[in-house]
């Protein structure tokens, strides 16, 4: 009964609390693995000034990428492992995970994200491909480059294994993705499907770090688990903000997949009468995205989007029964991915 006491009481405490928390966390285990990774990308010698310059302003301005390698820190820790191991694996994880970013950008062609250009929108399509594959090749170069002290060879080779396959399974999910652009007839099981695949980059971290850590197989299978659930709340959440932010719901709209709302909204054949008209129009106005919105929300969406989180978010805690330490902390990152409710 304690424990179920004790959950209640984390799961009401506030939103805004909670990624607080996160946040300083974030800072306090990521900021060194990423003051590195910064330092050594901007230690290239780049003659092309707009080259440059675009560098300079993706990890200065735009990617600050402390969350990888805080929970790499975090897991390394709550299976005993010293978290001090886990920098040189985070910081050509930070630059190879930039490099996705912006080549994600390209594939997308997405311009702006909150509310600041990209590289690909600041610089071009051609300056933005030029950086994407500086990142990774320094990335990839830094991984080879890795405290063989520290870590050893075998464990090296699961990493770099374990790396390779979560950018398959990354590639793989982005081509199926590519597929749903236009379409309103995308069911949400279809999408989550996805989703659980684009999730690989978090599961990615939580097992390489857990094996870094010296876990058991109980544990590194469990903390994989729970990567895989972390990783689809962190993609969910985008698609809860996405709806409420009017250039990017029409931009995806337009552009990419309808946000998981949406989707679900869609499988109330009263609300698909009134959302198909204003999806399939040509220009697509403020007042149109406010109005799919309010139809979205009163269909259901937003409460089917919040549901299958929090179920997201039990299932994720769940897998921690099998971790001695750090639960609590693991758990807050689940939970502060459930964004809060918006008054319509």
């Amino acid at each position: 009964m304690k424990q179920v006491r004790e959950r209640r009481r984390k799961s009401q405490t506030k939103p805004e609390d909670m990624m607080k928390k996160v946040q300083r966390m974030f800072q306090e285990r990521g900021s060194k693995a990423f003051e590195i990774a910064k330092k050594e990308i901007l230690h290239e010698k780049i003659e092309c000034k707009e080259a440059r310059e675009a560098l300079a302003y993706f990890v200065t301005e735009y990617w600050h990428d402390v969350a990888r390698p805080a929970l790499l820190s975090l897991v390394c820790e709550a299976v005993g492992g010293n978290p001090e191991i886990t920098t040189p694996i985070a910081v050509p994880m930070i630059l190879i995970s930039g490099a996705i970013d912006i080549h994600d950008d390209i594939i997308d062609q997405s311009e702006v994200k909150d509310g600041r250009p990209t590289v690909l929108g600041k610089f071009g399509r051609d300056i933005a491909l030029l950086v994407g594959d500086a990142l990774l090749f320094k990335g990839l170069t830094l991984l080879t480059e890795a405290d063989r002290k520290a870590i050893s060879p075998k464990k090296m080779r699961v990493v770099v294994e374990l790396i390779k396959r979560m950018f398959f399974e990354l590639g793989d999910a982005e081509a199926l993705e590519l597929g749903f652009r236009g379409r309103i007839d995308v069911t949400p099981r279809e999408y989550l499907d996805v989703v659980k695949m684009k999730a690989a980059d978090v599961e990615a971290h939580t097992r390489i770090s857990a094996i870094l850590g010296n876990g058991s197989n109980e544990e590194v299978e469990a903390l994989a688990r729970y990567g895989r659930f972390l990783g689809m709340l962190i993609i969910l959440r985008d698609d809860w903000v996405d709806v409420f932010d009017t250039e990017e719901a029409r931009y995806r709209i337009k552009h990419e997949c309808l946000p998981l709302p949406m989707l679900y909204a869609l499988q109330d054949h009263s609300a698909t009468s009134k959302l198909q008209p204003l999806l399939k129009k040509e220009r697509i106005s403020k007042k149109d995205v406010e109005e799919l919105v309010k139809i979205t929300c009163k269909a259901g969406g937003l409460n089917s989007l919040r549901q299958c989180m929090e179920s997201l978010v039990e299932k994720a805690a769940s897998e921690l029964r099998f971790v001695e330490s750090k639960r609590s902390e693991l758990e807050l990152l689940a939970r502060a991915a459930i964004p809060r409710s918006k008054e319509l």
